[in-house]
């Protein structure tokens, strides 16, 4: 049978207080760990997106501006225009296209890594409460 808290020492006071913190240390830092984790897991998906992001702007500028631009071109010279002119307008108007394209995919890679996806709430909140209890019993 327990022990009261009455019939306790101080001695086995302080180390029954001393084994719970421990023990309570333990567990945070476990939860800890596993909330980190699932944050990494969602910072890796953010990344993933930035870095496809990246990779479709290199391609989609290497054959746009060799199919698009060349094409513009000869509608626009077929119009009338000057083939230098054409040209240079062309070469502006897909170089801008392509950049919004990157742009979009980047934002949304660098969406996904801000700060306040990456805090451990969960973690925080049981320590402030972990915290009060062991300020509640010393």
């Amino acid at each position: 049978m327990a022990k009261s808290a009455d019939d306790r020492s101080l001695s086995e006071l302080v180390t029954g207080l001393v084994g719970d913190i421990s023990s309570l240390f333990r567990k945070e830092i476990n939860l800890a760990k596993t909330e980190a984790s699932e944050k990494m897991a969602h910072a890796l998906t953010g990344i993933e997106a930035f870095a496809a992001g990246l990779v479709l702007a290199i391609c989609a500028i290497g054959v746009l501006l060799a199919a698009l631009v060349n094409g513009l071109t000869a509608f626009l010279v077929a119009r009338g225009m000057m083939e230098p002119s054409a040209s240079a307008l062309s070469s502006v108007v897909v170089g801008l296209i392509v950049a919004l394209i990157a742009w979009g995919l980047v934002s949304r890679g660098l969406a996904a890594l801000r700060g306040n996806n990456l805090k451990l709430e969960r973690t925080s909140a049981s320590l402030q409460q972990d915290a009060k209890i062991v300020k509640d019993r010393t």
